[in-house]
């Protein structure tokens, strides 16, 4: 997509937004409530028109009824048969399809099996959304929208969905997911895109995105009260140092933190009668990230 706009009530929702998917790769939209990822999705599957901008998916307008056989979706509510069978509503949908997926393999990978004979409004929560992954993959897609796939969802429930995600990627498949949970970005995404007020404000892997401007941390436990100055003069020239009530150090160095700044802090202490304990390095994770170029408040 580029230059994509989309305004209700002239209020940009979607404000110039441009970004493509590579073939065959998991891409994880993320986003504060409102950051118009949903209205992003919705225009790429056709639901929506975009005030300006183009799209193109699969080398094709959104709205191509040649995109349908070939386009999975997973909404975040809807898109079932209320009073038909878990089952049921699986087969019929496998049979629109030239070549699908077991129905009955889904429904097994995906904890369903149970409740194969149950009518969709009496499933939970939980397996309704399970239930609606599995309809928007049967059909054996090429590229499949899935909207906060595991919202709701129970631990195992969770990994469930991810190994069906995993398998579609090494299936060629090219998945599009919208979701809150950064671990299951950092898990399954092989790329990640970071909208906020409607507009990309960082992309690329996860490993980009995590290095990009990190900061290397170096954790340790030693006696309270070192003297601070006198380690930050023996540690290279930019390096941060502070001690938490708990008893806990903390020193900061651009980049990473290399055997050198190891091998440093670990020789003052040595030679300052400061045994240091439970040494560990941290880097920045994708939340660190999120919330750096996001804010920490609270969004409605």
């Amino acid at each position: 997509m580029r230059g994509l706009v989309k305004a209700y009530d002239g209020r940009a929702v979607v404000d110039a937004l441009s970004f493509s998917v590579r073939h065959g790769t998991v891409l994880a939209l993320l986003g504060p409530n409102g950051a118009g990822k949903t209205t992003t999705v919705e225009i790429c599957q056709g639901f929506r028109s975009p005030d300006a901008g183009s799209v193109s998916v699969l080398g094709r307008a959104p709205r191509d009824p040649e995109l349908r056989p070939r386009v999975g979706v997973m909404p975040q509510t809807g898109g079932a048969y209320p009073g038909l069978r878990c089952a049921e509503m699986l087969r019929l949908v496998a049979s629109y399809a030239a070549s699908p997926l077991d129905p009955d393999d889904l429904l097994d990978r995906l904890g369903l099996t149970p409740v194969a004979r149950t009518p969709y409004r009496r499933l939970s929560g939980g397996q309704q959304q399970r239930l609606s992954l599995a309809l928007a993959v049967v059909g054996r897609p090429e590229l499949v929208f899935l909207d906060e796939p595991t919202a709701g969802l129970d631990p195992q429930a969770r990994h469930a969905t991810w190994e069906l995600v995993e398998a579609l990627r090494r299936d060629g498949v090219t998945v599009v997911l919208t979701t809150h949970l950064l671990d299951e970005a950092e898990r399954l995404a092989d790329d990640v895109v970071v909208v906020d007020h409607g507009r990309v404000v960082a992309a690329g892997t996860v490993a980009e995105l995590t290095s990009s401007g990190a900061v290397g941390q170096l954790r340790f436990r030693s006696r309270p009260e070192l003297d601070l100055d006198q380690l930050l003069a023996a540690l290279p020239v930019g390096c941060t140092a502070k001690e938490s009530p708990s008893g806990q150090y903390l020193v900061e160095a651009p980049g990473d933190v290399d055997p050198q700044l190891l091998a440093a802090v670990t020789a003052w202490c040595a030679t300052n009668d400061a045994m240091a304990a439970d040494l560990r390095v941290e880097q920045r994770s994708l939340e660190d990230v999120f919330l750096e170029l996001t804010g920490r408040g609270l969004r409605t």
